[in-house]
């Protein structure tokens, strides 16, 4: 899939206040400072589309991007630490959840793993919450580029390992690289696969 066109079209704090489900939507989530923005600014081919901080848990409502005027690709607050008030961390969790389980042109969630540490414990019961809900949801490896391929395989062993304590099988995964823009047309080409079989 070529990206012609990337474009912020909206954030929202409630499901009811989201734009009509006309279009096919992707989710993007994981916890604070997994790369997120990063991934999404390199997947559509624009720097700047999604905001990149230094500061964990800047994004705090539903953020949507229009690519190629057909289909949505959706930020969504990440679920771990945040540098934010109880009150409004507190929020995040109803949100999310409020979204992915009920948002009807949500054809995916992609979950976001930094491969350079072991899954936390909100990682693992956030991908228990997507199973157990039946939401289709795969995993991206980011931060791929900081180890050498020797690393990267024993880290996905480790990885894997411990998600197969909770799960029989695990769903599609993708390595990516924001800084080399790996797995980017491995995922894109899986977004327009789905969106055919629409």
């Amino acid at each position: 899939m070529e990206i012609i066109s990337a474009e912020y079209s909206g954030s929202y704090v409630k499901l009811a206040d989201c734009p009509p489900p006309k279009l096919p939507e992707y989710a993007f989530i994981g916890r604070s400072n997994v790369g997120k923005s990063s991934l999404i600014n390199m997947l559509t081919g624009r720097k700047g589309l999604a905001h990149v901080s230094n500061t964990p848990g800047k994004t705090q409502t539903i953020n949507y991007f229009l690519i190629n005027g057909d289909w949505h690709l959706i930020d969504l607050p990440g679920y771990g630490f945040a540098k934010t008030n109880k009150k409004i961390r507190a929020g995040f969790v109803p949100m999310i959840n409020e979204y992915l389980l009920g948002r009807e042109t949500m054809r995916c969630c992609f979950v976001l793993i930094d491969v350079n540490v072991e899954p936390k414990k909100n990682d693992i019961e956030f991908l228990n919450f997507l199973g157990e809900n039946q939401v289709p949801f795969v995993i991206a490896y980011t931060k791929t580029d900081r180890l050498s391929n020797a690393q990267l395989h024993r880290s996905l062993a480790v990885i894997r390992a411990k998600l197969l304590e909770s799960w029989e099988t695990l769903p599609q995964e993708f390595i990516t690289s924001a800084e080399y823009r790996k797995g980017r047309e491995e995922v894109l080409d899986f977004i327009h696969k789905v969106n055919k079989n629409r």
